[in-house]
C-alpha cells in the first residue's frame, strides 16, 4: 500500500456531534502545537550557537544564557509533550495530521537533547581554559563544532520547511562528522600517551568531541524524521544507498 501524501485531505475522526467543528479545533491546536515545538527548536538551534562560541571564541560569558536556556528547553519540552498526547486522545488524528503529531513526540526530546548537551560541552571547554597551565582547543575540535552546528541548523530548516532533499542531506552529511570524530579520538589517544600529566585535559577533550559527535547523531534523527513526516516511511537503520560506480 503507498504511503500517505502530505498533500492529502487533512482528517480527524468523524465521531461526536459536530465533525466538522471537531476537525477545524484539531487542525488549529495541531497548527499551535507545531508552532510551539519549531520555537523550541529554534530556541535550541540558538542556545548550540552559543555554546559553539564558547568553544571556538572563548565566549564563556554566554554559558549563563546556555544553562538558563537548557532549563527552559526542558520546561517546554514537557509542555510540548502534554498537548501532544491531549491532541492524540481528543481528536484522533489521522494521516499526514497523525505523522506530524508522531514527529513532534518523537522529535522533541531529540531538541531537548542537543540543548543539554550544548551546555555540557560549554562548560567543559570552561574548565579546560581554567585549568593551570591549560591546554588550548585544537583547532579540528573547534572545526568539528562548527560542522555539527551547521548540521543541527540544516535539520532544523529541513523540519521546518518539511523538505525531504535537504533531510537527507544532513543524514549523508553525518559520515564527514564521523570522520573527523575518530580521527579526533586517534589525536586525543596519542597526544595522552605522550602527555599522561595532562589526563585531566585529554578526558575533557574526548568528551567533548564525544558530546559533539552524538548532537551530530539527534540531528540526523530529526532529518530521518523529517523523511517519515512527508513520506510516511522509516528509513532509520536501513542500509545508505551505494554509489554508482
Amino acid at each position: 500500500m503507498a504511503p500517505s501524501r502530505p498533500d492529502e485531505e487533512r482528517s480527524v475522526s468523524s465521531t461526536g456531534p459536530a465533525p466538522a467543528m471537531s476537525a477545524r479545533h484539531s487542525l488549529r491546536e495541531q497548527d499551535a502545537l507545531w508552532a510551539d515545538f519549531l520555537a523550541l527548536a529554534a530556541s535550541v538551534v540558538d542556545s548550540l550557537d552559543k555554546s559553539v562560541q564558547a568553544i571556538c571564541e572563548g565566549r564563556f560569558d554566554l554559558i549563563t544564557q546556555v544553562k538558563n536556556e537548557e532549563k527552559d528547553s526542558d520546561r517546554r519540552e514537557v509542555l510540548i509533550e502534554q498537548e501532544c498526547l491531549r491532541i492524540l486522545a481528543l481528536y484522533e488524528p489521522v494521516a499526514s495530521d497523525l505523522r506530524r503529531m508522531a514527529t513532534v513526540l518523537k522529535v522533541n526530546r531529540d531538541w531537548e537533547r542537543i540543548a543539554d548537551l550544548a551546555l555540557r560541552i560549554a562548560r567543559r571547554a570552561r574548565k579546560l581554559a581554567r585549568n593551570p597551565g591549560g591546554m588550548a582547543m585544537p583547532e579540528a575540535l573547534k572545526q568539528l563544532a562548527r560542522d555539527v552546528l551547521s548540521q543541527v541548523r540544516a535539520s532544523y530548516r529541513a523540519l521546518a520547511s518539511r523538505d525531504v532533499a535537504a533531510a537527507r542531506a544532513v543524514i549523508a552529511g553525518d559520515n564527514a562528522i564521523d570522520v573527523q570524530y575518530h580521527a579526533l579520538r586517534k589525536q586525543f589517544k596519542a597526544g595522552l600517551g605522550q602527555y599522561p600529566e595532562q589526563l585531566d585535559a585529554w578526558l575533557k577533550l574526548m568528551n567533548t568531541a564525544r558530546n559533539l559527535e552524538r548532537i551530530a547523531d539527534h540531528a540526523v534523527g530529526i532529518a530521518q524524521t523529517v523523511v517519515y513526516l512527508e513520506e510516511g516511511i522509516i528509513i532509520r537503520h536501513m542500509p545508505a544507498p551505494r554509489s554508482a560506480d
